[in-house]
């Protein structure tokens, strides 16, 4: 123990004196991170409005670079094409599922889907009843006719008022929109994947969920409806045309949504306004014409209505009695004018696309 003041054991080197580290050795072929000078927050004066800080930057200096992004397309042999399309397609689809590997889907978007899969099937519990207290009634109003084929699938309420345009709001958000707002869309096209093949993966996701959980629901209500009424053959072989003019208006009413839908996603950068945009045109559209030929007794005003023009060529095919003046015709010619100018507007917006965020 001495009273002797404390000697630096390395004279040389002053508390002002740089640390040797951080100064770039001259003529050193070893990276460097730059040198960088830190004074207080509100310095003495002492050098503080001289202060810098150097940094690397990619191709101007040549001591070394942090970070230099360089993209290396694959060399190797690519997979078929079909294989590259699968991908996408079960990406979108088995994420309904699980979404370990795949889409992820929020545990309510998973929850209303089932939910609106069982609703669907209702019915079913109602012929199952009927069959078992032998009740003609329920009978009648659940069982195999032209009325309840055509309402499993273009009667306006539940159906097309809620259970189809929510189950499309729901899957078509995000489709495409979310690409279009994280640059997702440059991992697709650097496998590569043209862009006609990217969009029909997408909008064949699309028409596969709404399709599988609509078709269950008809065929379902077809095959038990025979079965609990206890139907021969020949009741089989009268009813089938009827059954498949269903599945026509069926198919038409997932490729109409569908399209529709995936054109909002396509202008779109989030879920909300593609989901918000879809149930406005088909609900909104039904409720103008409505009011409209309320007031003024015009029926064609539901031409700009997507549900109305399938369930007025619905009506004509299965020979149920027409509840529009107009002629179906014209219910054809601008439902296929809705397909048309939503798959055009869907085509320019993926062309549109670029392979960096935008």
């Amino acid at each position: 123990m001495t009273d002797d003041p404390l000697e630096d054991s390395n004279p040389g080197v002053g508390p002002d004196t740089p640390d040797s580290s951080m100064v770039p050795i001259e003529g050193s072929t070893e990276p460097s991170l730059g040198v960088t000078r830190m004074e207080a927050a509100f310095g003495s004066g002492d050098g503080d409005e001289d202060a810098t800080a150097v940094v690397a930057q990619t191709g101007s200096i040549e001591g070394g670079t942090i970070f230099d992004q360089v993209y290396r397309p694959w060399r190797g042999q690519l997979g078929s094409r079909w294989v590259r399309n699968y991908a996408i397609y079960r990406h979108h689809v088995y994420g309904i599922i699980s979404s370990k590997g795949h889409r992820h889907y929020h545990p309510f978007v998973r929850l209303a889907l089932l939910a609106i899969l069982i609703s669907s099937m209702a019915a079913l519990g109602f012929l199952l009843l009927a069959s078992l207290i032998g009740d003609p009634t329920i009978m009648r109003g659940f069982g195999l006719n032209r009325v309840n084929i055509y309402t499993k699938i273009l009667g306006f309420f539940p159906r097309n008022a809620l259970f189809w345009p929510l189950l499309t709001a729901l899957v078509i958000g995000g489709m495409i929109s979310e690409d279009r707002a994280h640059g997702t869309s440059a991992i697709y096209f650097s496998r590569p994947i043209n862009r006609i093949d990217y969009a029909a993966m997408k909008y064949l996701s699309v028409a596969s969920i709404l399709g599988g959980v609509i078709l269950i629901s008809y065929v379902s209500f077809y095959s038990l409806a025979i079965v609990v009424e206890g139907r021969g053959w020949g009741y089989i072989f009268d009813s089938f045309p009827l059954f498949i003019s269903g599945l026509g208006i069926a198919f038409l009413l997932i490729i109409t949504y569908t399209s529709i839908g995936m054109a909002l996603s396509s202008v779109s950068k989030g879920k909300f306004f593609p989901a918000v945009g879809f149930l406005s045109i088909i609900l909104g559209t039904k409720l103008l014409a409505f009011l409209v030929d309320n007031l003024f007794d015009q029926s064609i005003v539901y031409l700009i209505s997507p549900y109305d023009n399938l369930a007025h060529l619905g009506q004509y095919l299965m020979g149920i009695d027409l509840r529009y003046d107009h002629p179906v015709a014209f219910s054809v010619v601008s439902l296929l004018a809705i397909n048309a100018v939503s798959l055009y507007v869907l085509s320019a917006r993926v062309n549109s696309l670029e392979v960096t965020r935008e």
